[in-house]
């Protein structure tokens, strides 16, 4: 078939090149998007009488038919077209005749394509924030559960002071809580028509892009045509934003891989989210965590791609951005994906709440407790600090623990101590005298969680 811009050529396009330019082997996923964006300049063209009612009409019963033939699988995409716009356009014109080749009109492929991914990333990161919210519901879930629940907290990964399971987990929500803002933030971006740009110039052609961008539900259109053919922030946004959440993701994966050894005991993963060993019968390996943690890479490797891609392209559309799509598909499915399973294997995570606080109290964690209990006494803080820096020493030195010391011992160190000590020394005590807005205290806790679940829809 004669290429569709094949009229300034006097060779065939050598089959080497069409191979190594064809973009369909995936943009194709892109169908719905574009006969979306054609039906909508086909009414605009009907509307404003650049082409007649009876052809618009014509075309858009046509595009119709062409997503019913993609939906069930009846079209055959030809990497000869290189693209998934020339595709639908070859098969328009090939089953409606010579009106499909008014359908360009007003457009070109540079204003097309920045259309096509617009609408994918509006529709997919309105999917992705859906997850995420889903997925916050599980942590609420889950917290709620364990509002007694105490477990070490750390900091630089060694045992630092008892905190409650549940105030651990919302701190996820946080997280996921900016997720949820940067994306929205971003759709804002996402949100702005470029058709109508053309190929860079704008068109002599009487065209109503405002009424192009209301059709299709876009809040505004862009305002400069060499910029929006050219303009790819938008995507970079929606992959920074991915490579931030999936960061927050790979950080839960790792605590999870982590809280499941033998050495922290902390959880056990359901069989159905785990895998085993070809060679060792007793293990139960974190696969899906793992591989959580794993696909993170990719997603920031997406990132550097389209930043790398973009840094060099002068003004306007170069085919450099063809190199656009692969990252941010795969970054789309992997977040969507690794959403997913988190929000199936959470609910079915066994908590050892027993282990947790046997191993809460343990390493002088309420010492900073002790310190605090000094200051109440009227001792500065730092001063407060060294006093308990070497009772901890003396423990260590003779194997004991905090409760483990008498009255008379806690006085060698200061005379303030009295009976009323004793009570910095457990863990329940620690977590629950934590009455700091945002502390782990159980009644801090359950107002953050109301607060959670009044944010969350």
């Amino acid at each position: 078939m004669k290429k569709l811009w094949a009229g300034r050529f006097r060779e065939k396009t050598s089959k080497i090149v069409e191979s190594f330019t064809e973009s369909i082997s995936f943009d194709k996923r892109l169908w719905k998007h574009d006969i979306e964006g054609s039906i909508a300049h086909a009414k605009m063209l009907g509307k404003k009488g650049i082409i007649k009612k009876e052809d618009s009409e014509k075309i858009i019963k046509g595009l119709e038919d062409i997503a019913k033939d993609i939906r069930t699988g009846r079209f055959r995409f030809r990497e000869d077209l290189e693209d998934i716009h020339m595709n639908i356009e070859a098969a328009l014109i090939k089953k409606i005749g010579d009106v499909g080749e008014k359908l360009h009109t007003a457009r070109s492929r540079n204003d097309q394509v920045a259309l096509d991914l617009r609408l994918y990333l509006r529709e997919e990161s309105k999917e992705i924030l859906s997850l995420i919210s889903r997925l916050q519901k599980t942590f609420l879930d889950i917290a709620t559960k364990h509002i007694k629940s105490i477990i070490p907290g750390y900091t630089h990964l060694q045992r630092a002071q008892p905190v409650l399971l549940s105030h651990h987990l919302l701190a996820y929500i946080e997280m996921l809580m900016r997720d949820r803002g940067r994306l929205n933030d971003t759709l804002k971006r996402i949100n702005v028509l470029p058709l109508g740009s053309c190929a860079l110039a704008g068109t002599t052609l009487p065209i109503d892009r405002a009424y192009t961008a209301k059709l299709l539900g876009f809040a505004s259109i862009s305002s400069n045509s060499i910029d929006a053919v050219s303009d790819r922030d938008f995507a970079i946004e929606f992959l920074s934003a991915a490579a931030i959440l999936i960061m927050h993701l790979s950080r839960l994966a790792e605590e999870l891989i982590l809280w499941s050894t033998e050495e922290f005991d902390f959880i056990e993963f359901p069989d159905a989210f785990t895998t085993g060993s070809s060679i060792m019968p007793q293990k139960k390996n974190p696969d899906v965590a793992e591989l959580i943690r794993g696909k993170t890479g990719r997603v920031f490797g997406s990132l550097i791609s389209l930043l790398t891609i973009m840094k060099g392209i002068p003004l306007s559309y170069n085919r450099d951005l063809q190199e656009d799509k692969l990252p941010i598909f795969d970054t789309v499915d992997i977040i969507k994906n690794c959403l997913s399973v988190l929000n199936e294997m959470l609910p079915h995570i066994k908590f050892n709440t027993k282990r947790m606080q046997e191993t809460a109290g343990e390493v002088y964690s309420t010492s900073t407790d002790v310190a605090e209990y000094l200051v109440t006494k009227g001792v500065p803080f730092r001063k407060a600090h060294e006093i308990t820096g070497k009772i901890v020493l003396y423990c260590i030195n003779r194997k004991k623990k905090l409760e483990e010391l008498t009255l008379k011992e806690l006085k060698t160190f200061s005379k303030l101590f009295s009976k009323d000590i004793f009570y910095c020394f457990k863990a329940e005590e620690s977590v629950t005298r934590k009455k700091s807005a945002g502390g782990t205290s159980p009644n801090e806790v359950i107002k953050q969680i109301r607060r959670l679940r009044n944010l969350i829809r």
